[in-house]
């Protein structure tokens, strides 16, 4: 007796503890963001083939990838390359990262143009108890 009361509290207490790990949840609701950017924005779809915008876009990922004061969301950043014009886009840490991105794509040299779109992603944004550092967990 006392063991099948051991066993039906501990699913008692398992199933409580399900349940209130989704209440912490972010919504993952992106439809407004994906209205928003509709046949307005670049996505990586758009990347050209041409060997001059693919070794734009490889020399911008290396710098980022570089540099270790960066987050994985930062190292995850979209990088479109369009004739010399690079796109940045997704979800960052801080304005440090964000401003730290644009200036590694500009001083590739051959890129023309930065468009920075990436989204500054602040802290109460992330779950709870979510790692600043791996946030595309």
């Amino acid at each position: 007796m006392k063991k099948q009361l051991f066993i039906l509290s501990s699913l008692c207490l398992m199933l409580t503890a399900c349940e209130n790990t989704h209440t912490n949840a972010p919504n993952a609701d992106n439809t407004g963001r994906n209205v928003r950017d509709r046949n307005q924005t670049m996505t990586p779809g758009e990347q050209r083939e041409t060997e001059a915008d693919r070794a734009l876009t490889q020399r911008i990922r290396q710098a980022l990838m570089d540099d270790d004061s960066l987050s994985t969301n930062a190292k995850n950043a979209k990088i479109i390359t369009v004739n010399g014009v690079v796109t940045l886009r997704g979800a960052v840490n801080s304005d440090r990262e964000k401003n730290e991105i644009g200036k590694k794509a500009k001083a590739v040299n051959g890129v023309k143009n930065v468009d920075n779109q990436l989204e500054v992603v602040r802290s109460d944004n992330r779950a709870a108890g979510g790692d600043a550092r791996d946030f595309n967990r």
